[in-house]
């Protein structure tokens, strides 16, 4: 309940932040449905770009926000050398699972032929998202059943990470995930169909999962159980445990990215993390 509390009392100061942000770095919009939510955003930096295209997919408990909602952290990742494409999709209630990892995987094929087209090397892919885009991001990445389903080629995918995402369903689920997973599913679906654990299957691609045991929302648990499954499987795959004072749930994840690489140690494990894939 305390660290419920801490989250609801961090948005204050995280919508302050975000009101003071300036996009500099305007993205480009490519649509690959015809639904307003689904597009993405092509974020390139100014100077010479980094050997790594990122794709970040948002958070927002599947029910709300979009890329537009985003930019500042397309904006981050583009600042920092690399070119970054930002997955939107179409949102519960009205639209139920699977229809969001559907758009997702939509999005990455879309992604992945602009970036081709605009010159882009895209040999090596990072995906990543916060939250409700953490799960969608390790379903994509390790889901060899939604792979072969939306024809996602992951031959190009050297990393993934996920940040504070609900990944598995088995624990105690708080009062916040009960009701969002109570709009995303419908009636009757099974929810396996849905988690990352279950639908892990080993490949190649390396796993970071960054998480707080203080977040409010999401618990850590979530993540520590996909990270045993995938040291069982013989992947590689570190957990970071988010041990500062910026540990409650938006903070950490998506509110990382008001910050800088010195003042927040996630954001910079994040950023190292992937510096050092190869």
């Amino acid at each position: 309940m305390i660290d419920y509390l801490r989250e609801m009392c961090s948005y204050p100061g995280l919508y302050y932040r975000l009101l003071k942000v300036k996009i500099t770095i305007k993205p480009k919009r490519v649509n690959y449905g015809e639904h307003r939510d689904q597009y993405l955003f092509h974020f390139a930096p100014e100077g010479e770009a980094k050997d790594k295209v990122v794709v970040w997919i948002h958070g927002g408990g599947w029910n709300s926000g979009t890329p537009n909602n985003f930019k500042y952290v397309g904006q981050f990742f583009a600042k920092q050398g690399y070119h970054c494409i930002s997955l939107g999709y179409r949102l519960s209630p009205k639209h139920k699972y699977p229809i969001q990892i559907e758009d997702v995987c939509m999005a990455y094929r879309k992604g992945m032929e602009y970036l081709e087209a605009e010159g882009v090397d895209c040999s090596k892919i990072v995906v990543t998202g916060p939250s409700a885009g953490g799960h969608l991001s390790t379903i994509l990445c390790y889901s060899q059943e939604d792979q072969d389903r939306y024809q996602v080629d992951a031959d190009r995918m050297i990393g993934c990470i996920g940040v504070a995402g609900p990944c598995y369903f088995g624990g105690e689920l708080s009062w916040t995930l009960r009701t969002l997973f109570g709009q995303l599913f419908a009636k009757g679906y099974d929810w396996k169909k849905g988690e990352p654990y279950s639908l892990m299957t080993k490949n190649h691609v390396p796993l970071l999962l960054i998480h707080s045991r203080h977040d409010g929302l999401v618990d850590f648990e979530m993540s520590e159980k996909l990270y045993e499954k995938a040291k069982e499987l013989g992947m590689e795959c570190e957990l970071y445990e988010v041990v500062d004072k910026k540990n409650t749930h938006s903070v950490y994840s998506a509110g990382m990215f008001l910050e800088t690489r010195e003042t927040n140690q996630g954001l910079n494990k994040l950023f190292s993390w992937m510096e050092e894939l190869s």
